[in-house]
């Protein structure tokens, strides 16, 4: 009897300790995933994976991972890797349970991997501008006795010298160094019309064609390769979860509402044309809030201008105002920020309480950032932050102090480093702790707020007290 008894305690311990043990063990598969109610997910620092923008963790992976984690009710632990190799590793040692990045469809990974989840077809495209002066292309053949720069040592280069040959050569290709340009760098030169053509992904194509309304992007220059998710092969039931889910989802709203937020909706503002700055009326109005802009601007110690030309930029005085990146009403304010200081649901939408929470939101980051001397540059530095996010702001003020720049001052300097933390030297150094992060609409943001603060401050008197 007392054997029994023992034997049976023993099984009581095992078994509350599974949750500790099975993850070192053998077997640490989907049902013992739900025990631990965590899912531990591998993934990239990029503008189609995952990034922080506004304080806020985003992605087209990154989303679709947390649908898939609030489906079965689970936490998303993100592990950002330094690589495809390095997620690998990590995922074989047991550190995760999946990668949620485009992982290609190779035969020699097979044995030793389970493809699942998000699956894609993909290829990569020609980027070249389509404004009205512009001839394009319609076939490859026509890059014959053209330009194509792309980045040296790179899977494009790669793919533009076999068309070369297999065009019979004629491609005059410009190879650019990689450790100081991103793809995105050569997407954006030639929006501006500084290079003629450059190749890359579709998805990342189109993810910039958001920003960047004058590219066609409709040109393929490769086969289709296959990508798609990865677990272990000893994780069979959470493949089979993943297969499932993508399933159910492919087709239904949450997955579409996905793919339009990253794919289709204009972010920021067009890059090649500077916003047109709202008329000021005869009778000395800029919007039809100036009188809440007034009061809470008094309230809060900031010129009442600045903050119409903030409500201009975030939302053109649009009350019903929404980003793609889910900022809303007249200030754009993020959801989780207005309800740190107290705004929630639909009060966002009530213009007096959204413009009262974006100014004590402006005079929070204005206090967080007191320790720069000069008030002006202080105020463009909080509206970097108001725009991009404190935690990438400080990061740049780190960096800028590193690099031996003055992080006092924000132009050429706070601003500079800020834009270098899309390269994977800079958002990788130690002193930065919020990653990734595309530093242009932040900085149009600043430049054209000042600016069109500016016009209003000659234009308009401030209220007598």
């Amino acid at each position: 009897m007392k054997r029994v008894l023992l034997l049976s305690l023993l099984l009581v311990i095992l078994c509350i300790s599974c949750g500790k043990w099975s993850r070192r063990g053998s077997v640490y598969d989907f049902p013992q995933i739900l025990q631990a109610d965590t899912l531990r997910v591998l993934t990239l620092n990029t503008s189609t994976s995952y990034f922080i923008y506004r304080d806020q963790p985003m992605g087209y992976h990154y989303d679709m991972i947390r649908d898939f984690c609030k489906h079965h009710n689970l936490f998303p632990e993100i592990i950002v890797a330094g690589n495809t190799g390095a997620m690998l590793q990590m995922l074989q040692n047991k550190e995760a349970d999946l990668i949620a990045y485009s992982m290609p469809v190779t035969n020699a990974l097979k044995d030793s991997i389970r493809y699942c989840g998000l699956q894609q077809i993909s290829h990569q495209v020609l980027i070249q501008r389509a404004e009205r002066e512009d001839t394009l292309l319609v076939d490859v053949t026509g890059l014959i006795g053209k330009q194509v720069t792309v980045i040296d040592e790179s899977k494009y280069l790669d793919r533009i010298s076999n068309l070369n040959n297999e065009l019979g050569g004629g491609l005059r290709i410009e190879k650019i160094d990689g450790d100081t340009v991103v793809v995105e760098d050569l997407i954006r030169m030639v929006s501006r019309g500084e290079i003629a053509y450059t190749v890359a992904d579709d998805d990342l194509a189109m993810l910039n064609h958001t920003y960047f309304g004058n590219l066609n992007v409709n040109l393929p220059v490769s086969f289709d390769q296959r990508s798609s998710w990865v677990v272990r092969k000893d994780t069979p039931l959470l493949a089979d979860s993943l297969d499932s889910w993508i399933e159910s989802r492919s087709s239904g709203p949450t997955f579409l509402r996905i793919m339009k937020r990253y794919f289709e909706e204009t972010k920021g503002y067009i890059e090649w044309r500077r916003p047109a700055y709202r008329e000021i009326s005869g009778h000395g109005v800029i919007s039809p809030f100036d009188s809440l802009f007034k009061r809470y601007g008094k309230e809060s110690g900031i010129d009442w201008r600045l903050l119409a030309s903030v409500s201009y930029q975030e939302s053109v005085f649009d009350t019903e105002g929404q980003s793609w990146a889910g900022a809303i009403g007249l200030m754009g304010l993020m959801p989780a920020t207005a309800a740190s200081l107290g705004l929630e649901g639909d009060q966002l939408f009530d213009p007096e309480k959204n413009i009262r929470t974006g100014a004590q939101y402006l005079k929070y980051l204005l206090h967080t950032f007191r320790f720069i001397e000069n008030p002006d540059e202080r105020i463009k530095i909080a509206l970097a932050a108001y725009n991009g996010g404190i935690g990438h702001i400080f990061d740049a003020l780190a960096l800028t102090e590193k690099y031996g720049g003055d992080n006092g001052v924000w132009d050429a300097n706070v601003e500079r480093y800020l834009q270098l933390k899309r390269l994977e030297q800079y958002y990788s150094d130690p002193v930065c702790k919020n990653g990734y992060f595309r530093a242009d609409e932040t900085i149009k943001y600043v430049r054209d707020v000042i600016d069109r603060w500016e016009i209003y401050k000659k234009s308009l008197s401030l209220p007598s007290v």
